[in-house]
């Protein structure tokens, strides 16, 4: 079986896929990372495993990993199923390739648009061709309440993710109207142009702030909040393979 990590800025996801298939998954702070992949390393047949860091991990703490199993470490020299054509690949998130790596896969030869919403909302676009040419990167919405108390005098910390009524009467809906309305918008306006562009278009929503904004959009589209881990296992497949 595989085991799948994903590092964030202070939680860890990992998933155990047999093939293609997920059999459990986990989210545990990453102070306990090296107590938590020994333990599903212990109750699960491991035989390799892929690991996706936007942080940086301690020289011990990657020796302990590796104790446990082999791991594969994505980066932007990661053999992957798709051609990159990104200006600067180096630069190219760990996430943002693992994300590409599941759509040309979960949906051959189609033209698709990524949208993960967290930390940031980033979009991505590959091609039916599985060329990869880009996206955008925006502030996601815990992102924009933060920035609103940060860079002014009087406005409050806001942390809501409902009641986006159109015209706020007070400062906090006002806030929210802003905040949700806006997301919303611009990513409806992202998915908008695309379809312009692009026929046969195929639009996954993913990200911690998926449950929320699908309820927002059409039932065309996809949302998986496992996106990313699905990408990283089917990496992991392709070079196993290779």
């Amino acid at each position: 079986m595989n085991l799948v990590i994903d590092i964030g800025n202070s939680r860890v996801k990992a998933a155990v896929f047999e093939g293609d298939k997920c059999i459990s998954l986990f989210v545990f702070d990453k102070t306990k990372i090296i107590s938590e992949i020994k333990k599903i390393a212990k109750e699960n047949n491991i035989t390799t495993g892929i690991i996706s860091n936007v942080t940086a991990l301690s020289e011990k703490k990657w020796a302990q990993l590796n104790a446990i199993t082999t791991f594969q470490v994505v980066s932007s020299a990661s053999k992957v199923p798709f051609k990159n054509e990104y200006k600067t690949p180096k630069t190219l998130g760990v996430d943002r390739i693992a994300l590409v790596a599941a759509a040309v896969v979960k949906f051959p030869n189609k033209n698709v648009l990524v949208i993960d919403a967290g930390t940031c909302i980033t979009y991505d676009f590959v091609t039916s061709s599985a060329v990869y040419l880009g996206g955008a990167i925006s502030p996601g919405i815990k992102m924009r309440y933060q920035s609103l108390h940060l860079f002014t005098a009087n406005l409050p910390l806001v942390d809501v993710f409902e009641g986006n009524n159109l015209t706020g009467n007070t400062t906090k809906e006002s806030i929210i109207s802003g905040v949700l309305n806006g997301v919303q918008k611009e990513i409806k306006g992202y998915i908008e142009d695309y379809q312009k562009e692009y026929c046969d278009l195929t639009i996954v929503l993913t990200g911690g702030d998926t449950k929320f904004l699908s309820k927002q959009f059409k039932s065309s589209i996809f949302a998986n909040q496992n996106f990313l881990l699905e990408g990283l296992n089917e990496i992991l497949k392709f070079n196993v393979e290779k």
